[in-house]
């Protein structure tokens, strides 16, 4: 069986399989090694997803390591939607910043039922609050963006610190993303969601953190031989 890597997360994890996405990329960086698996619900928080965990993650309960067992690497990739400010029309999915961390704090403590898979925080993304404007995903009566880029990087501190409390490495995405001087065009195409410039430097984030952890493509074995391993001659010893 090979190991598998789960994706958790809003819709910046669920529209990672699209064209150019970085879980598209992640599948197929370790398309001979591990399956990377799609786990991504547009427009939670984390107080919702707290409902919904033993029900999303069933099948992998026990951790046994047979065909439903611990995955090798979790992804979590909540925030932005938390990070919806309480007084604008994104309100119903605001979670408060000090509830955000706790919530934060029980879906590590979930998976610690997997003491060999590897948990991988990202910060919520930077904000442009003009394109959320230009973007809105329901009627906007007050003209106002239901996001910030001020509050985004609070709820993206606040995931560096569940973090470092978790003793669990991080990504952060919030900071790594402002690097670039234009990456309000570069990486978002709607002040929230990723280009694929955004997506290309998730992927490329996730995969350095993996590597760190041991979980690169030469240090994974291969699913089944690879063709030119199999001798041409006798090519059914291969599968002996």
């Amino acid at each position: 069986m090979r190991p598998k890597i789960f994706l958790f997360g809003d819709s910046i994890t669920q529209d990672s399989f699209a064209e150019g996405g970085w879980g598209a990329s992640l599948a197929n960086h370790f398309s001979r090694t591990v399956d990377v698996v799609l786990r991504g619900y547009s427009g939670y928080n984390t107080r919702w997803v707290l409902k919904v965990l033993e029900k999303v993650f069933a099948a992998t309960q026990h951790g046994d390591g047979g065909i439903n067992g611990a995955p090798v690497a979790i992804t979590i990739f909540f925030g932005a939607n938390d990070a919806c400010l309480p007084d604008r029309y994104g309100a119903f999915q605001h979670v408060p910043l000090l509830e955000y961390k706790q919530n934060l704090h029980s879906i590590v403590s979930f998976f610690v039922q997997w003491p060999t898979t590897h948990i991988l925080l990202i910060t919520t993304p930077p904000i442009d609050e003009e394109a959320r404007l230009r973007y809105p995903y329901a009627y906007n009566p007050q003209g106002l963006p239901e996001r910030t880029n001020e509050a985004a990087g609070e709820y993206a501190t606040a995931c560096i610190a569940v973090a470092e409390e978790c003793g669990v490495p991080v990504i952060d995405l919030w900071t790594k993303m402002q690097q670039c001087p234009d990456w309000r065009k570069e990486y978002l195409c709607d002040g929230l969601h990723l280009t694929q410039s955004g997506n290309r430097v998730v992927f490329e984030e996730v995969i350095l953190k993996l590597r760190e952890k041991g979980l690169s493509l030469e240090a994974m074995p291969v699913d089944l031989p690879l063709l030119a391993d199999i001798d041409p001659n006798d090519p059914l010893k291969s599968f002996q």
